[in-house]
């Protein structure tokens, strides 16, 4: 059988480029072929992958993840019997590196991709092309992120300009609540609320609280915080409240807006697609997994069984850190390898961050992390990538999560939460030795060591 491999440049806009190499002669076929995603060009693409050979042909394509194209050419050479790999960009640049490591260029990118599987082809994995439900469940778990950073940028905006105008509008108010927002919509300015008085602002409230009777003890608070404001900047000239109260509106409806279109498509869309994918849900069957973080589990691992082992799995996910050995010395605290969907990680990072107060093999590994001297977020990605592994589990078997301590002996949800607040919290001491605060004044002393050990050096040589 005659083995052809096919590198493919995509491109999001200009025309895709490949060369074809034959494995037997380590001979390539063609220079650089210009080629875009339409049925005609892919199929001359392919005659001359399989042109000149006297037996049967076998193809192999290896095309880097760019955009979405990987998706549309990845599909048609499937269906016409090409094995495919895809790879990172990441790992496209290292290999870059070694072949030509000044130049770059459309050719040198499509060779490249060919040394990859000449080189390493256990490090390729086949591509996986999703179905349709879950395409769209993955579209609609990205565009929900979106939302929700975009939510708390808003939210950000907020409190900034209440930090100005009010001196911390939070003091008094939950800074999100149908009061602050009412505040800001009508009453923004502290000179009209202190002139306004109780009884105005009582009033006024309780013909416009969503909720009745309206609770007005608040309003004890926000003038308190008014006339704070007023002694602080003397006359109102020195900000202009009507204008800060415009903006305000207006951004108090963008971030209605997007609540709004995050509620429909979460409940309109993503727990759907979610149900109709997993149906058993065994997934929320792990503490700290809801509805939505499997729905971002079940879109973007797919089919669990193309991960033949949890090592492929892990490799996959990203959240293993580097490994760096030589000789006898092993090198300790290295960094994730952050390979794999970014919302992956991000969500399991959060739900570890829940699972630990419930799960105890959980909390078992973040107790053990902070007392080896790692810091919250350090513990934090460890647990997540023990919860990963959880959830490749339940996937792969099919079937719900059991609570059991670390010694395998199953539990109740009352009895692992015991064994989580009791048994595996970790100490008030323990968390302040290395928190953000002590770790920056660290390096803060460290930088001032070294500036300090260099002045004497200095003075020592004057």
């Amino acid at each position: 059988m005659t083995l052809r491999i096919i590198g493919i440049d995509l491109a999001v806009h200009a025309a895709h480029k490949a060369v074809i190499l034959d494995q037997a002669s380590q001979r390539f076929l063609s220079g650089l072929i210009s080629f875009r995603a339409n049925p005609a060009e892919m199929d001359c693409l392919l005659q001359q992958a399989r042109a000149g050979a006297t037996d049967e042909v076998q193809l192999i394509a290896v095309l880097e993840a760019t955009g979405m194209s990987w998706f549309t050419v990845g599909t048609y050479l499937v269906r016409h019997g090409v094995r495919v790999y895809r790879v990172s960009g990441q790992l496209t640049a290292d290999q870059r590196r070694v072949i030509q490591r000044h130049a770059k260029s459309d050719r040198i990118d499509a060779r490249v991709l060919v040394s990859l599987y000449l080189a390493c082809p256990e490090r390729l994995r086949p591509l996986f092309l999703p179905s349709g439900p879950q395409l769209e469940l993955q579209r609609a778990c990205r565009e929900l992120q979106r939302l929700t950073r975009q939510i708390a940028s808003i939210k950000n905006r907020l409190l900034a300009t209440d930090a100005l105008a009010w001196l911390g509008l939070a003091d008094v108010l939950p800074p999100y609540g149908p009061q602050a927002r009412w505040v800001r919509t009508h009453w923004y300015d502290p000179w009209r609320v202190r002139e306004a008085g109780y009884a105005t602002l009582a009033q006024a409230w309780q013909d416009a609280a969503p909720q009745q009777p309206a609770d007005t003890a608040w309003i004890e608070g926000l003038l308190r915080k008014a006339k704070e404001v007023v002694a602080l900047y003397g006359q109102p000239q020195r900000l202009d409240y009507q204008c800060l109260q415009l903006g305000l509106q207006r951004e108090q409806a963008r971030l209605e807006s997007a609540e709004e279109q995050a509620q429909t498509l979460r409940l309109g869309t993503i727990r759907p697609l979610y149900r109709q994918l997993h149906p058993q849900r065994h997934l929320e069957t792990l503490r700290g997994v809801g509805q939505d973080s499997a729905a971002v589990y079940v879109a973007f691992i797919g089919d669990i069984h193309r991960f033949p082992s949890l090592a492929d799995f892990r490799g996959w996910s990203g959240l293993i850190p580097y490994s760096r050995q030589s000789g006898t010395a092993q090198a300790q605290g290295l960094r994730i390898t952050q390979a794999g969907p970014d919302l992956v990680k991000s969500t399991a990072f959060l739900d570890a961050n829940v699972a630990r107060l419930y799960d105890p093999q959980i909390a078992a590994i973040y107790q053990a992390q902070m007392l080896r001297g790692k810091h919250h977020l350090q513990a934090l990605c460890a647990c997540a990538t023990h919860l990963l592994d959880r959830v490749y589990t339940v996937l792969r078997e099919n079937r719900p999560y059991e609570l059991r301590d670390p010694r395998g002996q199953p539990l109740d949800k009352e009895q692992a939460r015991r064994l989580c607040t009791q048994v595996y919290r970790v100490p008030p001491e323990v968390r302040r030795r290395n928190n953000y605060r002590l770790r920056k004044a660290r390096a803060e002393q460290r930088v001032e060591q070294r500036y300090q050990s260099r002045a004497l050096k200095e003075r020592s040589k004057g």
